[in-house]
């Protein structure tokens, strides 16, 4: 069953363990679908990722400072990939070698950020 990204904006991210199941695929598709923008890619490891676009470096940053604002809040935290007007923004559970739902309340965050 797909999460909603409304849903997902309310919750927080909770440890996990090297026993924490990765989501399934099929369930990471589905969730993803109602999130814009957002895409799973699984090699070389999977993850999720989605690039936005700002009109000029300030724009940029002051988005990236927010992310940061978002991840230390929720103690998960994403890769990025920083331009002068742009931020690829990749979220992917290391411990579980997988998405975890983390990734997915996060990622919904960060779209929330931008409206």
């Amino acid at each position: 069953m797909a999460l909603q990204p409304s849903d997902l904006v309310a919750k927080q991210c909770t440890a996990c363990t090297s026993e924490t199941p990765a989501l399934p695929e099929a369930a990471v598709r589905q969730t993803i679908a109602g999130m814009p923008g957002w895409a799973l890619s699984t090699s070389p490891r999977p993850e999720i990722a989605r690039t936005f676009k700002f009109a000029n470096f300030h724009e940029t940053m002051a988005f990236v400072n927010a992310v940061a604002w978002v991840a230390h809040r929720e103690d998960h935290h994403p890769d990025m990939v920083v331009g002068y007007n742009r931020c690829v923004v990749r979220y992917s559970t290391h411990s579980i070698g997988g998405i975890s739902e983390n990734d997915l309340i996060c990622a919904a965050k960060v779209d929330a950020l931008i409206g």
